[in-house]
């Protein structure tokens, strides 16, 4: 009979001691939610609902990079308080729109003082 190796012998130890541990899962693992979760997220399903996209018209002021929509939107922000807007990417470019109209009359209106600033803004109709 051959005699093996230490290392062999560590190898076909290390198997059998290994082979032989029962492999445990996590049994019950709880979840612990916290109550404002539900009402945040009730609050945001009623501003969903809310949130008409394909009936209103909106002006588009940027687009481009990241860092340049977010720069253009607080500046956007701080110089017309009274008028919203967001950053939408759609793929590869970042675009600020601006506004929430309801009619393109309240949109063109609002374009003449905002192609003031931005004289690339347009008016947009998006879809969803």
């Amino acid at each position: 009979m051959r005699i093996l190796t230490n290392k062999k012998t560590l190898i076909i130890a290390f198997f059998f001691l290994f082979s032989g541990i029962k492999s445990v899962a996590q049994d019950n693992a709880g979840i612990v939610q916290d109550s404002r979760f539900e009402q945040l997220l009730n609050e945001k399903r009623k501003i969903n609902s809310s949130i008409t996209v394909n009936d209103r018209y909106k002006i588009q002021i940027f687009y481009g990079e990241n860092s340049n929509a977010r720069k253009t939107l607080s500046e956007f922000k701080r110089e017309f308080k009274g008028i919203d807007g967001t950053i939408v990417f759609a793929s590869p470019t970042y675009k600020v729109w601006v506004g929430n109209f309801t009619s393109k009359i309240d949109a063109e209106r609002t374009l003449l003082d905002i192609k003031k600033k931005y004289p690339y803004a347009l008016i947009i109709k998006p879809n969803k």
